[in-house]
């Protein structure tokens, strides 16, 4: 046994033998370190790309996407690319971008739908304005006036004699959007994500107008919400009373048409 020690010993002290030693570790620490780093390369990982093109603007569903094997050295050459679908489901592609068949997601063209330029004009029919009427948290009920609900305008102000009047002035007025004092959508589906300062409504132009009229000759408009039922079975969107229609006519200049 002493003499095996002794042979060792002398085989390790012997320069030569450290040397060769030495560049076998070295060759072995290289060859798993670079098959480590190889390894590590070329290992697929699974991210999102689109399904089908999916156009500027679009909303972005799960019918939109598929997963396919990337190495994770693209992956990790990528910043800026989107790895999971939680991402991107309810989300929009910015404007002016587009994503092909097969195409990857990257963060600078998803948006979210409240970043995005006004969704709410998109479908206003030819011949309507949008009317916004600048409201509070006492004024919306808490905050409680979402947008699809179908609500009533009232007029508040004072008649020819200086007499208080207050009443119904259009019914049945569906809520375009609410937006916060940023011009941020305050609602995603029901979720409340701030507080409304401006109720937006789609109105015929001559609509438009008599609202804007009595707004500019000091009447108040209040919105006063209505049940479910108003909203699920909505009326037509008209003048309530043709009192004030007639009021804020006598009030207010008629500017001819320009040609």
């Amino acid at each position: 046994m002493g003499n095996l020690g002794n042979t060792i010993k002398k085989f390790l002290s012997n320069k030569n033998t450290v040397t060769i030693l030495g560049v076998i570790v070295g060759v072995i620490v290289l060859y798993f370190g670079y098959n480590y780093r190889v390894k590590q390369a070329i290992t697929p990982i699974s991210i999102p790309v689109a399904k089908n093109e999916i156009g500027s603007t679009q909303e972005i569903t799960s019918d939109d996407i598929k997963y396919v094997n990337v190495s994770s050295d693209f992956v990790k050459k990528t910043p800026n690319l989107i790895r999971n679908s939680s991402q991107l489901i309810g989300k929009r592609i910015a404007v002016g971008a587009s994503v092909p068949v097969n195409g990857v997601f990257y963060t600078d063209i998803v948006k979210e739908a409240a970043d995005m330029p006004d969704s709410a004009f998109a479908d206003i029919p030819d011949g309507y304005t949008v009317f916004n009427l600048n409201v509070n948290n006492t004024l919306t009920y808490g905050n409680s006036m979402y947008p699809g609900n179908y609500i009533d305008l009232y007029l508040q102000g004072n008649d020819d004699s200086g007499k208080p009047i207050y009443g119904k002035f259009i019914s049945s007025i569906q809520v375009l959007d609410a937006k916060d004092s940023s011009g941020r959508h305050v609602f995603d589906g029901t979720t409340k994500s701030g507080t409304t300062d401006v109720l937006l409504f789609a109105v015929p132009n001559d609509m438009y107008e008599l609202l804007y009229d009595a707004q500019l000759i000091g009447f108040k408009i209040i919105p006063v919400p209505r049940n479910y039922s108003y909203t699920a079975n909505p009326g037509q969107t008209e003048i309530s009373n043709e009192y004030f229609r007639t009021l804020i006519k006598s009030k207010s200049a008629v500017v001819p048409n320009s040609y």
